[in-house]
């Protein structure tokens, strides 16, 4: 009995090691994947900037003058609806 014991005991600490490398490995390819995406968007981060800076600016929209027509308030529409004879 005492020799399967240490047989699974084995095996677990096997598997316990398998797991910690397997999860190291996780760790290198996921922080060299972000390392990888960090310079590409700084890359075209770079090249939009570039592109922005050489493209001509277009004028800026003028305003519209005048004054906008007030809707009045709720009161009022409902008011306005009653004397048409709409609204129950």
């Amino acid at each position: 009995m005492a020799e399967k014991s240490g047989k699974y005991a084995a095996n677990a600490q096997f598997a316990k090691m398998q797991r910690a490398e397997d999860a190291k490995k996780a760790a290198s390819e996921y922080e060299s994947t972000a390392v990888a995406l960090r310079a590409k968007t700084e890359r075209l981060k770079a090249l939009r900037l570039a592109r922005d800076a050489a493209a001509p600016t277009a004028p800026a929209t003028a305003k519209r003058k005048g004054k906008q027509k007030s809707k009045g308030s709720l009161s009022e529409w409902l008011d306005g609806q009653a004397k048409d004879g709409r609204g129950g």
